[in-house]
């Protein structure tokens, strides 16, 4: 997943100043983000705290490590299935 060059107060102080009655296209100019970023923004962490951004944030991380430890045992797994089931 790509690092995202704003923090998580940043995008919050963005999405305020649109709330605020600010132009989309207005903010996302002087920010200097496209107005699709914007509105994904806007659809992920709309009415969200900072806190609470950056909690979803780390709980994406570790869902990530998970499924990625998961993917592992998996193919392990089926590899230790495989040896056992061969004939000698």
């Amino acid at each position: 997943m790509r690092k995202s060059k704003f923090t998580e107060s940043q995008i919050a102080s963005i999405l305020k100043e649109a709330e605020a009655g600010a132009a989309v296209a207005d903010v996302a100019r002087k920010h200097g983000i496209s107005a699709a970023t914007f509105y994904a923004w806007r659809s992920k962490y709309g009415g969200m705290a900072v806190s609470d951004m950056q909690r979803l944030r780390e709980l994406e991380q570790e869902n990530a490590r998970l499924k990625k430890m998961y993917a592992n045992l998996s193919l392990d797994h089926e590899l230790l299935k495989e040896i056992v089931a061969r004939k000698w």
